[in-house]
This record gives C-alpha cells, sequence and structure tokens, in this order.
C-alpha cells in the first residue's frame, strides 16, 4: 500500500523507507513547463474538474468522497469552498485518484 503525506506548502510526497519522495505529477510534460511555484496549490483546486477527469458525477462522486451531493454542488457553484480534510483529499484525488477511490471502497482489515 502506497503510504502519502500532505505537506503545507500543498506538495503531495509518497512515504517510502522514512524517506519523503515527491509524487510525479500525471502529466510530466505540463509540469515541465510551469515552475514549482507556480503549480495550483491545493487551494486553487477546481472540484469540478476534479470530478470530471474521474468521469464522476456529482451523486458518484459524493458517495466515494462520503459526503452529501449538496455539499459537492456547493463546492463546484462556489458557495462553499472544501476545508481541512475534505481539502487535503482533494489534493490527494488530483494527484492519485484511483488510490485515493480504492482506498475509500476497501473495507478495513482487523488488525
Amino acid at each position: 500500500m502506497q503510504r502519502l503525506r500532505l505537506k503545507a506548502d500543498g506538495r503531495i510526497v509518497e512515504l517510502r523507507d522514512g524517506q519523503e519522495i515527491p509524487l510525479v505529477p500525471a502529466h510530466p510534460a505540463e509540469a515541465a513547463m510551469q515552475p514549482v511555484a507556480a503549480q495550483p496549490a491545493v487551494r486553487d483546486l477546481v472540484v469540478r474538474d476534479l470530478r470530471r477527469r474521474a468521469r464522476l458525477t456529482q451523486l458518484e462522486f459524493a458517495a466515494k468522497l462520503g459526503v452529501p451531493v449538496e455539499t459537492i454542488r456547493n463546492w463546484e457553484q462556489g458557495k462553499r469552498a472544501p476545508r481541512g480534510p475534505a481539502r487535503a483529499l482533494l489534493a490527494v484525488i488530483a494527484h492519485s485518484p484511483e488510490i485515493v477511490f480504492a482506498a475509500l471502497s476497501s473495507e478495513p482489515t482487523a488488525a
């Protein structure tokens, strides 16, 4: 299982053998064109774009995140902004949606 950490500056790193390894962007060509400081921060994430990239309806996206569909609608319409844990989760989804959705859909194992 991949362990990810959201850094205070909005970067996401993978934790492997006690090391923090920056995640490679999904589109290296786009990242090469932008300096690191110019890449979008967590606060600039657009929920609608994340949902559309995942090819999910608002209802499906809400179900996967475990929030009411009204929350997704409010975020997308700009009536409210994701805060705290929701913002961190959306940042991770922006980098690794398949991993996040797989983790959210799996049943916890007994320890």
